[in-house]
């Protein structure tokens, strides 16, 4: 009976600790559902293709073409924007803040109380989400790149039958064509990736002599345990000998940044 009360009072607590921090954040966040759904299907997508080509890319000439694929499928699944749009498709509080619809501002009794940088820096978090709003497909893009997609696939297959290396197939005349015009697309589709992508490398740049907060710690084992699954996959799937797995550039990068967080760790 004890045990019961004790269990009563300790979720009245996280209630209130609920409470408390939706109080602090001016009310409950509005999710957008919608937005983080088509975003994930669009992921799943793209992770499908991935995956596919590297199913094709067989034989040990291919191999290190196969682990770059993986890589990719890996660096995919582990991006912040899809980490959240899975989440909030669960109906789950997004990690990294993304799929949060914009909520007015509360007011405020103190005009002291809102700093005066803050408003600037509003409008341009602001703007930088529009822009990257108006981005995206038509209805007639979405459907041509995932018909350009199944046709590199179905190609490829037909050009492995007619006996040629992954490199051939990459190198023929309409793989070419449509691998380009699959990247004019996915350009279009997510037209802010490359900036966020810039503005992540700038901040891991400045912060590489700073102490590791809390979520860097995790990282580290994270990472840590990567680049022992990533080794376990050179070695098991792709035949990979010691010398050739110390040789491959993926590794070489994951082990770099592994190291990197280890001497900021000390």
């Amino acid at each position: 009976m004890g045990e019961f009360r004790g269990m009563t009072a300790a979720k009245a607590q996280a209630e209130a600790g609920m409470e408390l921090f939706k109080s602090a954040e001016g009310g409950p966040r509005e999710l957008d559902v919608a937005a983080a759904e088509l975003y994930k299907t669009q992921m799943e997508q793209r992770i499908f293709v991935l995956e596919a080509e590297a199913a094709l890319l067989t034989g040990k000439d291919n191999k290190k073409e196969r682990a770059t694929k993986g890589k990719e499928v890996s660096e995919l699944k582990g991006e912040a924007r899809y980490v959240d749009a899975c989440k909030v498709a669960k109906g789950l509080e997004p990690k990294h803040g993304n799929f949060v619809k914009e909520q007015a501002p509360q007011p405020t009794s103190k005009v002291e109380d809102a700093p005066a940088a803050a408003v600037p820096e509003k409008k341009k978090e602001v703007a930088k989400k529009t822009k990257k709003e108006e981005g995206g497909l038509t209805a007639a893009e979405t459907q041509e790149l995932e018909k350009v997609k199944q046709d590199i696939i179905d190609r490829k297959t037909q050009l492995k039958a007619e006996g040629l290396s992954g490199g051939q197939q990459n190198k023929d005349p309409q793989v070419v064509e449509w691998v380009n015009r699959m990247a004019v697309l996915k350009q279009k589709q997510d037209p802010g990736g490359a900036e966020e992508k810039k503005d992540k490398d700038a901040s891991k740049k400045k912060s590489s002599k700073a102490p590791l907060s809390k979520d860097e710690q995790k990282d580290l084992g994270q990472r840590e345990l990567e680049v022992e699954q990533y080794k376990h996959k050179l070695k098991t799937e792709f035949g990979y000998s010691k010398k050739e797995m110390l040789a491959d550039p993926d590794l070489q990068e994951m082990e770099a940044k592994l190291t990197e967080l280890h001497k900021r760790a000390s």
